[in-house]
């Protein structure tokens, strides 16, 4: 296989496998452009993987006046849902109230927020009496409770959604390879960059590849790629971290989410039913060090256990904490601005004077609008034919309408009845990896099949949730998941030992100690 990508005259190369380098890879390809994509670990481990799991328009960009950014992103939530029903749906918010003038005030405002949407819109806000507001969220704190205004807004699966978006991608002719690190770039003799060269990490080989543009889809760690092309351009990555805790589903029964507009520091804050489980997030604290894992500081776990008691009946402590994950947000600087909560949310192309396409900012929702500008750019650098953007209304892999809320298969969409099949096939494979979960064998077997998973922490990471809804459970499944692995791929026991013990040091990661 190496030697068909090496020996293959690539139109473009995107460098990275999340939410905004896959949306580059299905946009470039679909339009018939010769498209490889290398992520040097697996898809989304980044940043992608750990969002609050929200497809939307963006109550707070609205707050902080930015109605075109709000625009967009309402746009493409209504194109979102319609491209990957299977994965998007509509999800409830109610803003509790306990001022005489809350009420008016972000009832006025979300009825703005409707009228954004328009026809796009999942449903109309209203305002909530207190006993409506008691009985969609049955432990909200009632001490003071006035009442509440309900909105509707986008929920999905990080990761399920990258998964289905790599499979579209190749459905569309792109090659997308994870575990390839990018090493540096080939240039001409005129120092226009023309091709890369490239380790695969699992077999630990090296090669170069022609092409004609590449991408930087990097996220926080597109200044090390664009400081390979050129080592003196000033950094334009500036980073937070938002911290999620993962809760029992008691402590906010029902499927209403609870979103609080302004805590006493000037944050936003959620608390969404996802998984049968409760997110609770998110925390914006800078960080001048990027990492695939980021660690939770103990003030970000403080922050949110205090405010979710502050409106939940029952208390939350750290033992109640299933699961703790951190993601890094990859904000371009604005000016001199120290405060990420105020830094914009838009996307910025930069062309760099070799050529380099360096795609930073945005966000999950608008990833198909940022890959559209993005690979119009690299088509125009590289002189390709022009070719008009077709992902508007494009199907993501898996489109499938109608899927019952209780199918613990429904993510799969149309995978849903293939993944059956397997199990039809091999009975032992209907098995659950852990008692107090619905995920069974087959979903393993399936992964390596057909979705790319080489790691154990694949599997219970981004193609299952595991590790992001119960820690503790994902170690209690690790053995069972690497025997699996082991018997599919012929691997061999040392391999199945290391494999636990690099997964059981992750996952300790994502528990309170």
């Amino acid at each position: 296989m190496t030697n068909n990508i090496e020996n293959t005259n690539w139109d473009i190369l995107i460098i990275g496998g999340g939410a905004t380098g896959m949306g580059a890879a299905i946009d470039a390809a679909s339009r018939g452009y010769k498209t490889l994509l290398i992520e040097k670990e697996d898809y989304g481990k980044g940043t992608s993987s750990k969002s609050t799991k929200l497809i939307h328009g963006g109550v707070r960009y609205l707050q902080q006046g930015n109605v075109s950014l709000v625009l967009e992103a309402l746009k493409e939530r209504a194109l979102l849902k319609n491209n990957a029903p299977h994965i998007v749906h509509d999800l409830k918010f109610v803003v509790p109230t306990y001022d005489w003038w809350e009420s008016p005030f972000y009832g006025i405002g979300l009825k703005m927020y409707d009228w954004l949407a328009g026809k796009e819109g999942f449903g109309d806000s209203k305002l909530l009496s207190k006993k409506e507001t008691v009985r969609l969220l049955p432990t909200i704190t009632q001490k003071d409770l006035r009442g509440g205004v309900i909105y509707h807004d986008g929920q999905f699966d990080d990761t399920r959604l990258l998964i289905n978006m790599m499979q579209t991608a190749k459905e569309q002719g792109a090659t997308i390879l994870n575990y390839h690190e990018f090493l540096n770039f080939t240039k001409t003799k005129d120092g226009i960059i023309n091709g890369g060269e490239i380790n695969d990490t699992i077999n630990n080989k090296q090669f170069t590849v022609k092409a004609k543009a590449i991408v930087n889809a990097t996220g926080v760690f597109s200044d090390t790629i664009r400081n390979m092309d050129d080592s003196t351009v000033s950094k334009i990555i500036t980073g937070s971290q938002g911290v999620h805790i993962v809760l029992d589903k008691s402590f906010l029964p029902g499927d209403t989410a609870i979103m609080i507009p302004e805590t006493n520091d000037g944050r936003v804050l959620f608390a969404v039913p996802w998984h049968d489980k409760i997110i609770v997030g998110t925390t914006d604290t800078i960080v001048k060090e990027y990492l695939y894992e980021p660690m939770p500081q103990k003030e970000e776990i403080d922050f949110l256990l205090k405010h979710t008691a502050k409106y939940l009946t029952k208390n939350p402590t750290r033992d109640d904490v299933k699961s703790v994950f951190v993601g890094l947000r990859p904000l371009v600087k604005n000016g001199n601005v120290e405060d990420t909560k105020s830094i914009s949310r838009e996307h910025v192309i930069e062309v760099s004077n070799n050529g380099l396409v360096t795609i930073a900012g945005g966000k999950w929702t608008t990833y198909r609008k940022m890959a559209e500008d993005t690979i119009d750019k690299a088509a125009m650098i590289a002189s390709l034919p022009h070719v008009k953007s077709r992902t508007e209304y494009l199907n993501i892999h898996g489109h499938k309408t109608n899927i019952k809320p209780n199918d613990f298969l429904g993510v799969y969409g149309t995978d849903a009845d293939l993944i059956l099949d397997l199990v039809e096939k091999r009975p032992e494979l209907k098995e659950k990896i852990h008692p107090e979960h619905q995920i069974i064998k087959g979903q393993v077997v399936w992964s390596i099949q057909n979705e790319d998973a080489k790691t154990i922490e694949d599997f219970l990471a981004r193609r299952t949730r595991l590790l992001f809804l119960d820690a503790k459970a994902s170690l209690q499944s690790a053995n069972i998941v690497a025997e699996i692995f082991k018997q599919e791929l012929n691997l061999s026991d040392e391999w199945k030992q290391k494999e636990i013990l690099r997964f059981t040091k992750l996952a300790n990661q994502y528990l309170l100690s």
